[in-house]
Parts: structure tokens; C-alpha cells; sequence
């Protein structure tokens, strides 16, 4: 972690779950050091019908979750509701491990923390889904992100795509949501970064 950490100024560290092995205690673990460097974790959840498993995930110590190939907007919903704590969402109590939660902390006041700084980021892979991003523009949201490879496939097998390459769907996407609090990460990474 410090070797990483010491190429340059980091936000955040990834780790993925959807195309690597998961690990919980591993997680903590992994959290805990990140945290040491004052850095936050984002986790890729492992499918996108694991949605309701986030709040479970966040109380391991991510910071960011990205939840890969957002299809509709019930994923959405399910996603907010899961990262969010009442009454923003429906996120169960018990962080123990929770990023930024400290002992005798009051469950009103980290709720609220958490509500305002946790990153909650959706995955967009398919032609569908750029033709649909604005419905997943809710307030929650704070990026979508692209899956390079997974979206190539959806656009080399989709009848009559209106997008011939990932460019435009990148463009597309950048348009929707211009007007909206939701960011778009353009980049080759999971969070959009290059």
C-alpha cells in the first residue's frame, strides 16, 4: 500500500470484486490500510444483483462502491436504497468497520456524514443503458462510469446501434446527464480515472 500509495496524490484505491476474488476479512484489512494513508477504498461489488448486499459491503470500510453493468432503473433504486441510511435510503445500521465511523460516534450524526460523503457509482455496459442513463440520474447517484470491453460487445452485437463506437456512447452519455448532479468518469478505470 505505501509503495502504491507513494507513486502520487490518491483520492481513492480499488479493489474488485466482480472480476477477482472476495474476500471479507481481506476487505477489512485491506480498508484499514488505505485508511492509514487517510485514502478510501472503492470496492466493485462482485454482480449487479448483489445491489442489495452494498450496506452490508460498506460496513467492511469502502468509501465508493461501483456497481457494474447497470441495466435499469430498479438496480438503481435497490443500489441507492442499500448505500444510503434512512431517510435518504435503507441501509441497515452496524458500520463497525465503517469508513470514517470512530468509537462512541452518534448514529444520527455518522449518518448523516455518510449520507453526504460516501460515492456511490453505477457501471454503464450496454447499449440500453446509454440509451436509458438519464432515468439513472436519481439523487444518490454521484458517477457513472463506463465498462470499455463489456460495452463493445453490447455495441458490436445490438441490431441497428445508434452508437458505432465507445466515443459515442461516452458523448452520448456526457449530453444526459450535462444538466445533472451525476458526474461522468471517461476514463479506463472502474471510477473513470486514466
Amino acid at each position: 500500500m505505501e509503495a502504491v500509495l507513494g507513486q502520487g496524490d490518491c483520492d481513492l484505491v480499488g479493489t474488485d470484486h466482480q472480476h477477482g476474488a472476495a474476500n471479507e476479512d481481506k476487505l477489512v484489512e485491506f480498508c484499514a490500510m488505505a485508511s492509514e494513508f487517510d485514502v478510501g477504498v472503492q470496492l466493485r461489488i462482485k454482480h449487479t444483483r448483489h445491489a442489495y448486499l452494498i450496506g452490508n459491503l460498506l460496513d467492511l470500510g469502502p468509501l465508493a462502491i461501483v456497481v457494474p453493468q447497470v441495466e435499469n432503473v430498479e438496480t438503481v433504486d435497490e443500489a441507492i436504497n442499500a448505500f444510503y441510511y434512512p431517510q435518504m435510503g435503507k441501509r441497515s445500521w452496524g458500520p463497525s468497520s465503517g469508513y470514517g465511523i470512530k468509537g462512541g460516534m452518534d448514529r444520527l450524526a455518522y449518518a448523516d456524514w455518510w449520507n453526504n460523503t460516501g460515492i456511490l457509482i453505477l457501471q454503464i455496459e450496454s447499449v440500453d443503458a446509454v440509451i436509458n442513463v438519464r432515468k439513472f440520474a436519481k439523487p444518490g447517484v454521484d458517477m457513472v462510469t463506463f465498462g470499455e470491453n463489456d460495452l463493445n460487445f453490447s455495441i458490436e452485437s445490438y441490431p441497428s446501434s445508434p452508437f458505432q463506437n465507445l466515443q459515442e456512447c461516452i458523448a452520448h452519455v456526457q449530453t444526459q446527464l450535462a444538466d445533472t448532479h451525476v458526474k461522468v468518469g471517461a476514463g479506463s478505470s472502474p471510477s473513470g480515472s486514466l
